[in-house]
């Protein structure tokens, strides 16, 4: 089992919202990402993709979306909400309406055993430090922490000896001086193996693809920053 990733696909078959008008980057992208995960990925691997999924605002449209691009791909799929998922609300209502196999997985503060891998996530926010943070996000940045925890608190209870964490988290984990936040302090208590996080968007984005920190690898993988090709996460037997 192989277990990529890849995140902010922004998906809009309705053409409404067409992503080339931020660059050549994105022209053509969903193509060539589906181009690239057919040429990866098996029925026995898995795909994480750390939010901003579609550009919908409901879920009838979100669902759309996500049907028409993800659908008949290979492998499991594992998705959290990023800041743009306007549709994603009521976790019970996306995994009731979604695509009815057992290829679809949406994370929300809790976790999913797949072998010996235990996935969990969360959206997370912006951190201290960071360009965007003001005075005002300090609240839900607490709230989106307590919301990591509550994952966590999950993968405890289903934890083994031997098994690999990794967890999903759409907004970067830390600042640019890549300083250690409420975020990165609860996945060294709990001793995460890696990371996969987004957001990140353009040439003027400061970006590492892969930063190992405190024993913690993190892997950015916004679709445009690593041109649109699934990155290898991990590789089990």
């Amino acid at each position: 089992m192989k277990i990529f990733a890849i995140s902010d696909l922004h998906l809009c078959t309705s053409g409404e919202k067409p992503m080339d008008i931020f660059g050549a980057r994105w022209q053509n992208y969903v193509e060539k990402i589906r181009e690239d995960w057919l040429n990866k990925v098996t029925e026995e691997d898995v795909v994480l993709i750390a939010g901003d999924i579609s550009w919908a605002m409901g879920l009838d449209d979100a669902e759309k979306d996500i049907r028409a691009t993800l659908y008949d791909l290979p492998g499991k799929k594992v998705m959290i909400r990023g800041n743009h998922d306007y549709w994603w609300s009521g976790i019970g209502k996306i995994r009731d309406r979604m695509p009815e196999n057992d290829n679809f997985f949406f994370l929300q503060n809790d976790c999913v055993r797949l072998g010996s891998v235990i996935l969990c996530g969360s959206r997370g926010w912006a951190v201290e430090g960071s360009p965007d943070f003001k005075e005002q996000d300090r609240k839900i940045y607490l709230r989106e922490a307590e919301r990591l925890k509550l994952a966590f608190s999950k993968v405890e209870k289903e934890r083994k000896d031997g098994d690999e964490v990794i967890c999903l988290i759409h907004y970067p984990p830390f600042n640019v001086r890549r300083e250690n936040s409420l975020f990165t302090d609860i996945f060294e208590k709990f001793s995460v193996d890696k990371v996969v996080y987004g957001h990140l968007h353009g040439k003027e984005s400061r970006t590492d693809l892969l930063l190992e920190k405190n024993g913690i690898k993190y892997y950015l993988t916004s679709c445009d920053q690593v041109d649109n090709k699934l990155q290898l996460i991990s590789e089990k037997d």
